[in-house]
């Protein structure tokens, strides 16, 4: 590829306003067995090629001036596939942070994991640990990966941490707001998405992201997520800049 067209690439499109772009974006990344499936592949390849596609998003948010990007990679309902598939996702994961952290690293990403993450394989759990100190001072795009996580989960714990300090007497009841139930959520310290993609034409929320998503402009492809390259990208951020959002009010 020519420098030029690489210019190209990272230059944001024309026909997208800069002053109207989401400053975070979530993705519902579905599809990849299918896409391997529908190829006569193992499934295992639809999750490799899914990987790539990812890697491929996070840096178009970067040169396209997007400041956050938080990924739908394991779900706390994901356990319940095969063992093999599962164990084939951990180790996957495993190589790709200890494939592309020095690469994170050096393009100033700073990378976060959420999600019951103690559940996680203590290897893996040591790898997100250090994945996380090594880029806590970067100054890039957050990228955000929810691993082993739940929306529904994510807000008992957020109860129970809040009723604890009722009890301890630390907290009041008449000073529980929205603003203490996001301070104790896993996303805590991170602005709620303003666009929420979701491939493979699946309509639901799957238990993501359930409160920070409460105002989130939605955007579903058919595309099946492997596939999803910056054009789908493109289709889908100009979509949300035709939007109307009034947060529940009226446009004077």
């Amino acid at each position: 590829m020519t420098t030029t067209k690489q210019t190209a690439l990272k230059e944001l499109p024309s026909d997208l306003r800069r002053d109207r772009l989401p400053q975070h974006v979530a993705v519902i990344m579905d599809g990849n067995g299918r896409w391997a499936t529908r190829r006569g592949l193992p499934r295992s390849v639809g999750h490799r090629q899914g990987v790539e596609t990812l890697k491929q998003l996070l840096r178009c948010c970067d040169d396209w001036g997007i400041q956050a990007l938080t990924a739908y990679a394991f779900s706390t309902e994901n356990w319940t596939r095969p063992l093999e598939e599962v164990e084939f996702l951990m180790t996957l994961f495993e190589r790709v942070l200890r494939q592309e952290l020095d690469e994170m690293v050096r393009e100033d990403v700073r990378i976060r994991f959420v999600g019951r993450l103690t559940d996680l394989p203590k290897n893996l759990q040591s790898m997100i640990e250090n994945a996380m100190s090594a880029t806590r001072h970067n100054q890039g795009i957050q990228f955000t990966i929810a691993k082993n996580y739940g929306g529904r989960q994510e807000l008992v714990q957020a109860c129970q941490a809040i009723a604890q300090k009722v009890q301890q007497g630390d907290l009041n009841t008449a000073d529980i707001d929205e603003a203490v139930v996001a301070e104790h959520l896993y996303t805590a310290g991170t602005c709620d998405p303003d666009l929420l993609i979701r491939t493979s034409g699946e309509m639901r929320l799957s238990n993501f992201l359930l409160w920070q998503t409460a105002y989130a402009e939605l955007y579903i492809a058919d595309t099946l997520w492997p596939d999803f390259d910056r054009a789908e990208f493109h289709r889908a951020l100009f979509s949300y800049q035709q939007r109307d959002r009034r947060f529940g009010g009226l446009k004077r």
